[in-house]
């Protein structure tokens, strides 16, 4: 699998636990999978996303959807 194919997978698996409202599981789910790729296991992005999860500025729906269709 390429990375961007592991990328679109991961997001995938993310946004579907985001459309459920399950934020939190939405979140462990694109880190838990981005180390999962040897492209993508020292992302940029999971170390400030995991900081903004745990000081609350990931917690709606909307900002959790949003981060992760961000995320290259």
């Amino acid at each position: 699998m390429t990375r961007q194919e592991h990328m679109v997978w991961t997001k995938e698996r993310a946004l579907e636990y985001a459309r459920e409202g399950n934020t939190t599981d939405a979140l462990a789910s694109l880190f838990s999978d981005l180390t999962k790729h040897p492209e993508t296991v020292d992302h940029p992005g999971i170390l400030p996303g995991a900081s903004l999860m745990m000081a609350g500025h990931l917690s709606t729906t909307a900002e959790v959807t949003k981060f992760i269709e961000g995320f290259n």
